[in-house]
């Protein structure tokens, strides 16, 4: 099946750091049933999945797994999304990654249902990247369904079954020197310092490209039948000049939802704690009103 799509008007908004846009979508041999509607990859990947079914946050050990959520491609398919400006290689990005890829990479529990970080499966998937949606330069070495998983929360276990109140970043990427292999052995606390208020997925830096900018993100299927990728979004990798102080919640405002926040951790040592003496309390709410938006 093949689909051609010029844009998203509900997700077509100026500057997303998110796709807004399938170009095109084929849908492969072996693509999963009912999961081949490619506009679900446009806009923020999923923090909470399964509503209505197995309701869950969306953790490395529980991926999003709704056709709502995630399009699969198949062998010999392909998903092309485009952003609405164009994602350059900027120095001031964490690490130097430009462009993240989400998919529904999960990870195994060396001692279920303990949360401790085993092997991480994905099923693979090439990338390509381009400025024109013409000229396609490939990106080697990376699989698109693979680590790191996607975590949607950083106050959360690893089973959750109720969204958190602070959300990760998802134009934040995790550090690239922790690998599937380092990561091996982690408890889940020690996952979601490792993240550091990242929300996973693949990242590339598009200096090892010899690329200044791209618009357009292609992905395509394996060759071999019987494992095929799943897409859930793509994202700009936002410079880390752009934090903005304060903001408890990752959405760019310091606003009612950071209020709330800093109120439910109110005499803990938990998020909020702005001048770091141990404790949320008065000082640091007049530090997040001194910030409001």
């Amino acid at each position: 099946m093949q689909l051609l799509v010029v844009s998203n008007g509900a997700a077509a908004q100026a500057e997303s750091p998110f796709a807004t846009t399938v170009v095109n979508y084929v849908a492969g041999i072996g693509a999963a049933s009912g999961f081949t509607n490619p506009l679900v990859a446009l806009g923020s990947p999923e923090r909470f999945t399964g509503d209505g079914l197995i309701p869950q946050a969306v953790t490395p050990f529980q991926p999003p797994f709704m056709t709502n959520e995630i399009v699969s491609i198949g062998m010999g398919g392909s998903l092309t999304l485009a952003f609405d400006h164009d994602v350059v290689d900027d120095p001031d990005n964490p690490f130097g990654i430009d462009l993240l890829v989400f998919s529904n990479a999960f990870a195994t529990d060396a001692f279920s249902p303990q949360g401790v970080m085993g092997s991480m499966f994905g099923e693979g998937g090439a990338i390509s990247v381009s400025l024109d949606g013409s000229s396609w330069t490939p990106v080697p070495g990376i699989a698109a369904d693979g680590p790191l998983p996607t975590m949607g929360y950083v106050d959360v276990g690893p089973y959750a079954t109720r969204p958190g109140l602070v959300e990760t970043d998802f134009t934040k990427p995790v550090n690239p020197a922790h690998t599937p292999a380092s990561l091996a052995g982690l408890s889940y606390e020690l996952l979601v310092a490792a993240y550091d208020g990242a929300g996973g997925g693949v990242g590339i830096d598009l200096k090892t490209l010899g690329l200044s900018a791209i618009r357009y993100v292609r992905i395509d299927g394996n060759l071999s039948f019987g494992i095929t990728p799943e897409i859930d979004a793509i994202a700009d990798v936002a410079p880390a000049s752009r934090a903005v102080p304060f903001d408890l919640t990752n959405d760019g405002l310091v606003d009612a939802a950071d209020l709330g926040v800093l109120l439910g951790a109110w005499a803990t040592s938990g998020p909020g704690d702005f001048d770091g003496n141990g404790v949320v309390d008065a000082a640091d709410l007049g530090l997040l009103l001194g910030a409001w938006s």
